[in-house]
């Protein structure tokens, strides 16, 4: 029996994320508990430290869930090591969801804002799979400066 693929995919964000996995249908029968990242089909098995990193991802990046069609959908974000190429892409595809979503170059704009904070993240994913300490470091700043223009913002 063929599972319909989501409609919701990668592509929504700026964040790389794996393939979506289904994790419970009320129609049929129910796989219950949560998936772990482990029962996913992988060809060899996991380096030495990879695991550390996956869980380390997903604590700073928490995989998306969402149902859809009465079926409950898992996304984690990609443990893959990023090319030369993907950081190009990514600034490709910020300045493209930039011009399509008509952010505004000045001034406060929450879409521009948004793009940002995704943009952001898959830089703090790519990081974190070659070294979590930086990935680390990368989140404080993250988190400081989300902090401070929330300050900003209530004055």
């Amino acid at each position: 029996r063929k599972t319909k693929l989501p409609t919701m995919t990668a592509q929504e964000s700026l964040v790389k994320y794996e393939n979506a996995i289904l994790i419970s249908t009320t129609a049929g029968k129910q796989k219950r508990g949560k998936v772990k990242k482990n029962e996913k089909q992988q060809a060899l098995p996991p380096l030495e430290g990879s695991t550390q990193t996956e869980d380390f991802l997903n604590s700073i990046l928490p995989p998306r869930e969402w149902t859809e069609d009465n079926q409950l959908w898992v996304q984690y974000v990609s443990s893959t090591p990023a090319t030369r190429l993907d950081v190009i892409n990514l600034q490709d595809h910020l300045d493209r969801k930039l011009q399509q979503r008509q952010a505004r170059e000045t001034g406060i704009c929450p879409v521009r804002e948004e793009l940002y904070s995704q943009t952001f993240d898959e830089l703090i994913r790519q990081i974190t799979i070659s070294c979590v300490e930086r990935g680390l470091l990368l989140l404080r700043v993250r988190d400081e400066a989300r902090m401070t223009v929330a300050a900003y913002q209530t004055l």
